[in-house]
Formats: C-alpha cells, structure tokens, sequence
C-alpha cells in the first residue's frame, strides 16, 4: 500500500483567454474510468457548442490508468501536456476537461501547449487537493495519572486526536501514520510505565479538509 499521495477531493472550474480563444478547465474527482468517460461527456453537454474538449484523466494509487485526448487539436498539443500537468503535480484520481472556443487566430503548437497547459493550472488552483495517508487507528485507555504525559506525547508529535472520552479512565481515539504505530506505541507505554492499554485497528487511508479528519 502506497503511504501517501495526493488526490482531487473537490472539482473546480478555471478559465484563460489567449488571442481571444478561450479555455475553460472543468476538474472532478472520479475514482474508476467510467466515471471519467461519464465527466467527459457531461462536459461535452454543458459547452455543445464548443470547438473542442481535450481532456486528460488518471487514476489509482499509482495512476495505473492515464488516458488523454487531442480532440481535433494538432497532435501531442493538448491531451498529453494536460496529463503532464496532472502528474506533475502529483494529483490522483482526477478528470480535467478543457474546452476551447476558438477566436478567429491560429495559435501554433507551441501556444496550443501553453494554453491547455496553463488551463489545466487553472482549473487545479480552483479544486481541492487532499493528501491522503496510509495510518492506524489506536485506542489509548488509561488512568487519570496517565492523562498528562499522554497528551504531551501526542502534541509533541502531533497526532491527530479523533475523540476523548472521560469516565472512571481516559479513552484516546487517535490516527496515527502509519510508519509511527511501533514506535508512538513503545513511547506511551514507558511514559505510562505500562498503565495505558492500547488497542489497533486496521490500516485506513485519512485526510484531513479544513482541519476535519476524513476517513476513507
């Protein structure tokens, strides 16, 4: 399992204008092909009477599935630098479509690069990128003289706390990276002295959006 890697959480619409053609990216999260295919062709509904609709997709955990398309544009000038953007910034699980309504002046191969290209820019500045990470959820039940050098040792390496609860002991539900179960795990029970039982769960890939933890 890969531990780390970014992927579109929310779609977006970017526009720029290079000699009076216009080019409007339209992002969307899509976790399969189909619901790429599917984005395509609303996006082909939305703008009918568009010239063309490039559009660049991939998909998975190590992009195992990347699709692009020229659409009527002169080859290699659109869909390819639009799947370049996408893997340049490392986004997965992403669909951008940029539709050109064109504006009378021929713009060449290297103007048809920058201005797909620059759409694409566009359009992800507009989305929401999320980093998802590979963790553990743990439990963390102790006693009240535990609390105190608990809290310090998740603060000081700022583990996301999911809920505490208070009643005769203290229950932590946390995310924990992956890479850090062991050694979190070692650490809490010598600053304890063994008093904290710790249950773990199974591995899950987290994020966190405005400060909220999502689980997936």
């Amino acid at each position: 399992m890969v531990e780390r890697y970014k992927i579109l959480w929310e779609g977006g619409t970017g526009e720029i204008v290079e000699k009076k053609s216009r080019f409007i990216a339209d992002t969307k999260p899509v976790e399969s092909e189909e619901e790429a295919l599917e984005f395509i062709e609303s996006v082909r509904k939305k703008y009918w009477d568009a010239r063309h609709h490039c559009f660049a997709y991939c998909v998975g955990d190590k992009n195992q599935v990347q699709r692009c398309s020229d659409d009527g544009e002169p080859s290699q000038t659109a869909g390819r630098p639009m799947l370049d953007v996408l893997l340049g910034e490392e986004v997965h699980n992403v669909c951008v479509v940029v539709t050109r309504y064109f504006g009378g002046t021929l713009l060449g191969t290297g103007g048809l690069v920058r201005a797909y290209s620059g759409a694409v820019q566009e359009g992800l500045k507009n989305s929401q990128v999320l980093e998802k990470c590979l963790g553990r959820r743990l439990e963390i039940n102790t006693d009240y003289t535990g609390v105190g050098k608990i809290q310090y040792i998740l603060g000081q390496r700022k583990i996301t706390v999911l809920n505490t609860e208070y009643t005769d002991r203290v229950k932590f539900k946390v995310m924990v990276p992956f890479g850090e179960t062991d050694s979190l795990k070692a650490e809490i029970t010598e600053g304890t002295n063994g008093r904290a039982e710790i249950e773990e769960g199974e591995p899950v890939y987290y994020g966190a959006v405005e400060k909220e933890v999502v689980v997936f």
